[in-house]
């Protein structure tokens, strides 16, 4: 396979039915770029900004999806007082994901089938069938 390298250049790229295996991007502006009908199995994306980053249509089983957030004090990109815009999961299957060690406040969990979900272990149907019967709400 032939290696070709591109660097300290502005380029807009076209690239079809190509085989980019094992590719290395550093250092790169990537703005607006926009992958339709492509494998990226095994791609691991670190220290990026993806914010409005829109997933469509994946396939993620197997996925690990850690340290998401605004940069921690002592990084050169931490600004003081900056809250991170929430994220939007819709119509999604997480069922047996794992969630752990995440800041949920304010998280709002609607229309959702809950059926064996545990936080903390305690099941939440049967949280809500308790505070059901004592708010009323059969």
């Amino acid at each position: 396979m032939e290696k070709a390298e591109i660097k300290d250049t502005r380029k807009i790229l076209e690239i079809s039915n190509s085989m980019l295996n094992d590719s290395t991007f550093k250092n790169c502006m990537l703005e607006r770029v926009s992958f339709t009908d492509v494998n990226m199995s095994g791609t691991k994306i670190t220290d990026a900004n993806l914010s409005d980053l829109e997933i469509n249509n994946a396939q993620l089983g197997g996925a690990w999806i850690h340290d998401i957030g605004l940069p921690p004090a002592g990084h050169p990109f931490y600004k003081p007082g900056v809250v991170q815009r929430p994220l939007r999961f819709d119509d999604c299957y997480l069922g047996k994901s794992t969630i752990t060690n995440c800041n949920l406040s304010g998280v709002a969990i609607t229309d959702c089938n809950l059926k064996g979900m545990t936080i903390n272990g305690i099941l939440v149907e049967e949280l809500l069938k308790v505070y059901n019967q004592k708010s009323g709400k059969q």
